[in-house]
């Protein structure tokens, strides 16, 4: 049996001529979409395989379907002829172009077979002088297939070989996606022993040494493995030390290493190539003279066999020497290997005549952690989940590490500086690729937003984002909204309970302890629902703060926003109220008890007027208006009808109904309408501590919230107001009863309603996500949504058929979408990360959903 290993990510062509058996053989080794045949793509064109006129439009369309399948790193198998090298070449340079393997299984039958095999299928035509020439064309190509450009090239002879063969698919070498760590990544060491050792040190291992004393190994008590980013050698005082240190941890398994561009010239000079010994490659090849030749020998094989760049923990990780972008993760080509070893350039050199460097992680916005080093930094900086570990040990900089998962930098400093750089280090001249792509970083782009999209969260699953949507998003935020950078997170919409089924009423209470105890949720606590405008407030310590933490300027301290991004007040009066915010925290000890000194809050804003005058004036004030104008004149002339002997009663009473229903609307809404002028006469509702520095609050305890917040009403009543709530036994009939009182007594006296949540907050049922809450609106309130007369049996009977289930998935993705933006920002990842969550959840609110919901 003849075994063919193919590399797991390969365009691999099947080559020979017609009837040598290739499409049975793809068939037989491959999956049913892992092959594209020319003859089905003539079939999809011209409605006929064998239609010769059509195999530039088949070949076209073969290429595009081959191409979408290695975008998306698919093995993919071309089942053609291919015996020409023009039809080859097509094949090989789209390979390249996908940075993937291009593998050839040529499978070649004597003639004869193939013309036998041809003339028994009557839809082939063509006589044995093709079949023979094309035979001719594939013993002139057998030798040259490998200068074609195929990395590998299996010939099968004849039928028994071809028929006994096996397929054994091999991982790429740099695909460790079955290794998960935990790791520590270390950063160019260039020789320097002393740091190194130190470094591993502190990281916990233990350091083996040999009988000469030297380093050879190090082990870890919790079965840590060390990475090294390349760039082990050159400059500094001990290139063969680090190298025996780091050759003996990677044999027995203690550690990885991917190349460096100096390990990648210490190989050619070891191998007697023509190479200027310069930016301290001389320093190491004197230094190895000093060794046996035993060990030189063990070096270059050492630093020949590494591979480009290593994809760890299923994908989550890439580490390369100079970093790599994501279309490279996991390929494998020349270009590839290029940029991890030496990132790409402008073109453009700078004032030391060093190659500037292309930011690629400003653009970078893959999911993976990338690791690398090449460009030293003076400090370790994330930029678009990827962080640069060279700061520099040899220029008298430090030595980095940075350990994963936890993301934690670990660092010694260096003894002295051993090597001048050529460009100053620790100064305003090196920028490296850090200073100009840190600020790129937090700029936003527009394809970032734009388009169908999907989000990833952590409690949700991935959620969807029309192109549409994202439009209307779009609009709203450039026009109206404030900068992003203030923006961590949008509030989602809130479900209302399901519909009652008592008879007087469309929301009670019952639904909502229903609901929850139906998803396990025994606790849970009612709180009083404010009717005001929902505000985010984002209060810092100082100016100091909001500029460093914001990228704020002009003295702003902080912003309060609405659902859709926009600004609540004046420039002038938010300062003012946040200032008040600020100093109620300050008394409170609270920046400290939350270990921040900036606070994100979740509220109300009082009175509903202070947004909503004109909502007020045009729309609810006009309708008030005409019911008292109109209803009381009707009212008297039906009466008079009624004295001059008219049976007009019932429409009488349906009008004095009427009448009583219009002031009840008008009633319901002033009850939320104040004068105001400046901040005086305006409240504040916190009900929620969404998040300070590195940390988010949204797990904890509601009433670990509320039990803060009521400090905050203590330090100033004037400016907070508090939130009124009770515990409730989902599972307990006294309890569900008192519940249902309570919030008869909140309607009755005019307030709006409740909203019953978990009291633990954020809760999964199984792996699915439990609504954070439900909204109970009281009877009144709702002819404002509904109308004046909505409680008329006829009305109520209509609007019971709500259809809630948009409404209710919409509530839980923007919901979702709100926690991921928030724990993005408080794991420090870049702003458009951030944003794209919350945009999404500006997005989402351009689906069609009934808005009285």
């Amino acid at each position: 049996m003849t075994s063919i290993a193919i590399p797991e990510l390969s365009l691999v062509v099947l080559i020979g001529v017609s009837g040598s058996g290739k499409s049975t053989f793809a068939a037989q080794h491959f999956g049913r979409f892992e092959v594209i045949s020319s003859d089905f793509c003539r079939g999809l064109v011209s409605d006929d395989e064998n239609n010769q006129s059509a195999s530039a439009d088949a070949f076209d369309v073969l290429g595009r379907i081959a191409a979408k399948r290695l975008d998306r790193g698919l093995l993919t198998v071309v089942d053609a002829t291919s015996v020409t090298r023009d039809a080859r070449k097509q094949l090989v340079d789209l390979a390249r172009a996908h940075d993937v393997l291009p593998v050839a299984i040529v499978l070649d039958v004597p003639v004869g077979i193939a013309v036998q095999r041809n003339a028994s299928r009557p839809e082939r035509d063509f006589g044995a002088r093709v079949v023979q020439r094309h035979h001719d064309q594939l013993r002139r190509s057998l030798k040259s297939l490998g200068r074609e450009g195929f990395r590998k090239v299996h010939v099968l002879h004849g039928v028994d070989e071809i028929d006994s063969a096996s397929i054994l698919r091999e991982k790429l070498l740099n695909d460790l996606r079955d290794q998960h760590g935990p790791f520590d990544v270390i950063g160019d060491v260039h020789g320097c022993l002393t740091e190194l050792v130190a470094l591993l040190q502190r990281l916990g291992y233990e350091i083996q040494r040999d009988a000469q004393g030297r380093a050879v190994d190090a082990t870890h008590p919790q079965s840590r493995r060390v990475v090294f980013v390349g760039d082990l050698v050159d400059r500094g005082p001990d290139s063969p030390g680090v190298l025996r240190l780091a050759m003996g941890m990677t044999a027995s398994g203690h550690a990885l290493a991917v190349p460096g561009n100096h390990e990648h010239k210490l190989v050619r000079a070891l191998d007697g190539a023509k190479v200027t010994a310069s930016h301290g490659l001389e320093t190491t090849l004197a230094q190895l003279q000093r060794e046996s030749e035993q060990f030189r020998a063990q070096v270059r094989e050492w630093c020949y066999g590494l591979v480009s760049h290593l994809v760890l923990d299923d994908g989550r990780l890439v580490v390369a020497h100079a970093g790599l972008k994501e279309v490279y993760h996991g390929r494998t080509s020349g270009r590839v290997r290029s940029f991890a070893l030496y990132g790409d350039t402008t073109g453009e050199t700078d004032e030391f005549g060093l190659p500037v460097r292309y930011p690629w992680a400003a653009d970078y916005r893959g999911s993976a952690m990338v690791l690398y080093g090449h460009t030293p930094t003076v400090e370790p900086e994330w930029i678009n989940n990827t962080m640069c570990l060279d700061t520099g040990c040899v220029f008298g900089g430090h030595l980095t590490a940075l350990r994963y998962p936890e993301k934690q930098v670990v660092q010694v400093a260096a003894e002295k500086m051993w090597y001048r750089p050529a460009k100053p280090f620790g100064g305003s001249a090196d920028s490296g690729q850090t200073r100009n792509s840190e600020r790129a970083a937090e700029d936003l782009d527009v394809t970032d937003v734009l388009g169908r999209r999907t989000i990833a969260t952590a409690d949700h699953g991935r959620i969807s984002i029309r192109a549409e949507n994202a439009a209307g998003a779009l609009e709203v935020m450039s026009r109206f909204a404030l900068h992003p950078r203030w923006m961590r997170y949008l509030p989602p919409t809130m479900a209302p309970v399901a519909t009652s089924a008592r008879a007087d009423f469309l929301e009670h209470p019952d639904e909502a302890f229903a609901y929850f105890a139906g998803e396990n949720v025994r606790e849970v606590v009612c709180e009083e629902k404010h009717m005001g405008s929902r505000a985010v407030l984002l209060a810092c310590r100082d100016a100091g703060v909001a500029e460093r933490e914001f990228a704020a300027d002009g003295g702003a301290t902080g912003a309060i926003f609405t659902r859709t991004g926009r600004g609540f007040l004046a420039p002038e009066l938010t300062e003012a109220l946040l200032d008040r915010v600020r100093t109620a925290v300050e008394r409170t000890a609270m920046w400290d008890e939350l270990g921040s000194d900036w606070v994100l809050l979740d509220a109300e804003l009082l009175p509903w007027s202070l947004k909503a005058e004109r909502l007020l004036r045009e729309q609810y004030a006009a309708v008030g208006a005409a019911a008292r104008a109109s209803l009381p004149a009707a009212h008297e002339a039906l009466e008079r009808a009624g004295e001059r002997g008219l049976d007009v009663a019932d429409l009488l009473h349906r009008t004095t109904e009427r009448e009583y229903n219009a002031a009840a609307f008008t009633d319901v809404y002033r009850r939320y309408c104040w004068d105001v002028e400046g901040l005086s006469g305006v409240q504040v509702a916190p009900f929620m501590i969404l998040a300070g520095h590195g940390r988010t609050f949204h797990t904890k305890p509601h009433m670990w919230h509320l039990e803060l917040i009521d400090r905050l009403v203590a330090a100033d009543p004037a400016t907070f107001r508090a939130t009124r709530r009770l515990p409730v036994d989902t599972t307990s009939t006294e309890s569900t009863n008192a519940g249902v009182s309570w919030w008869e007594e909140i309607t009755a006296a005019g307030g709006e309603g409740m909203v019953v949540k978990p009291s633990a907050a954020h809760v999964l049922n199984g792996k699915r996500l439990v609504q954070p809450g439900l909204k109970v609106r009281g009877p009144d309130y709702l002819r404002i949504i509904y109308g004046p007369d909505y409680t008329l049996p006829q009305h109520l009977r209509r609007l019971r058929d709500r259809n809630l289930g948009h409404k209710r998935s919409l509530a839980l993705r923007e919901y979702a979408l709100g926690v991921e933006a928030l724990e993005r920002s408080a794991r420090g990842e870049p702003l458009w990360r951030v944003h794209e969550a919350v945009f999404a959840v500006l997005a989402l609110e351009s689906e069609p959903v009934d808005p009285r919901l």
